[in-house]
């Protein structure tokens, strides 16, 4: 977390009140959930009343597809196609497979190029041919994995034309690039709190108010009656502190981790050269703190466990997977094979990153990708043959 965050919400932890209570207590903790919400919204370029505090990202995700498709396809039944793409976090593929199985919905996964960006011309026919019958249309304004920047102006304009929302997963996005609610013209976002220095568990919808969604949960009506629940006063400070820090320092932040992140796929080149690095080259269409690459015959996880035996921790995907190791089904939808899919790790460069962490990083990663490689030999011998 960011100081500034971390120091709000262990202030505002000592208060008491529940913000839909009507004593002075409550009063206050509601003061305090309206003030963060109208701080967060300005962050976001969106209307407080757009916004509609969730647990994080993956809530405000299953919100926005879930609830977008039961209103739309309840509105008129032949709407009954999602479009996503083959790079979604699961937070976003997932419920979309569900409503498939469940709830006869028609998933449309849209592939995407050699560098995880999404393939427009498929889009535009698949919104021509089928417009009546599409519900929505879900892709992430940045990969998590990769660092793919998606072309959300160019998405969202064929999407109006005939009338079809479309929700972007903007947790990898916001605070990291410029993120414009309201410019975007996109029918909902979903961001997380933790990705730009606040706290863990701690998110938001953003929605427009002329859209009907169905609720997943029924309560106490809060938030809309879109998502009820005891509201976290507490939370929701400290993520709109860290939001209108993180938005006022962007450009200064972008430009500083970019230089770390050109510095880090510089050095890894010479240092291994046989790794390939996965994605945009750094610039406008990738995020400046995403750093990916394949280290061809490495178990990602052998080599996972090796950085991590000397303190460097970095991911082969999204931690989000409930730890299991697993090929990324977005290296493979990018087109590699399986054995590099399973080969890769991804570095995460943050507000906390100084030169000298890449330093200690570039000081183990030939000999760990050595290591690694030993280690895997045999498993990926009885794997892949």
């Amino acid at each position: 977390m960011l100081e500034r965050a971390r120091t709000a919400y262990f202030e505002e932890l000592a208060r008491v009140g529940n913000p839909s209570a009507l004593h002075k207590s409550g009063r206050l903790a509601r003061s305090v959930v309206e003030d963060a919400r109208e701080r967060m919204a300005r962050a976001l370029g969106a209307h407080p009343t757009e916004l509609i505090w969730t647990s994080g990202g993956t809530e405000a995700d299953n919100i926005a597809l879930k609830g977008l498709y039961w209103a739309r396809h309840s509105a008129d039944p032949r709407r009954t196609r999602i479009v996503t793409t083959a790079i979604e976090h699961h937070a976003g593929l997932d419920p979309a497979h569900w409503l498939e199985a469940e709830h006869g919905a028609t998933a449309v996964v849209l592939p995407v190029d050699r560098e995880g960006r999404v393939d427009i011309a498929a889009l535009r026919a698949e919104v021509a041919e089928n417009f009546d019958h599409i519900a929505l249309i879900s892709v992430m304004w940045a990969n998590n994995e990769v660092g793919a920047i998606q072309p959300i102006h160019e998405i969202v304009n064929i999407a109006t034309e005939h009338g079809i929302p479309v929700h972007a997963d903007a947790v990898q996005a916001v605070g990291h690039v410029p993120v414009d609610f309201k410019a975007s013209g996109l029918a909902t976002m979903a961001v997380s709190a933790h990705k730009f220095g606040g706290p863990v568990g701690v998110g938001a919808l953003v929605a427009r108010r002329d859209l009907t969604i169905t609720p997943l949960t029924h309560g106490g009506g809060q938030e809309r009656k879109i998502r009820s629940g005891t509201l976290n006063a507490a939370g929701f400070h400290a993520a709109a502190v860290a939001a209108e820090q993180a938005v006022a320092e962007l450009a200064d932040e972008a430009e500083r981790l970019g230089a770390l992140q050109r510095d880090l796929i510089r050095r890894i080149g010479e240092a291994i050269p046989d790794a390939r690095l996965s994605g945009p080259q750094p610039g406008p269409e990738r995020l400046p703190g995403n750093v990916h690459f394949i280290f061809p015959g490495c178990a990602a996880e052998a080599l996972m466990f090796v950085l991590d035996s000397h303190g460097v921790e970095a991911s082969n995907g999204s931690a989000c997977t409930a730890g299991v190791a697993q090929a990324s089904h977005v290296l493979m939808a990018m087109g590699r094979s399986e054995r590099d899919a399973a080969s890769t790790m991804r570095f995460s460069l943050g507000h906390t990153t100084v030169p000298e962490d890449i330093d200690a990083l570039m000081a183990v990663l030939p000999e760990a990708v050595e290591r690694a490689r030993k280690v895997a030999g045999t498993f990926q011998q009885e794997v892949f043959g």
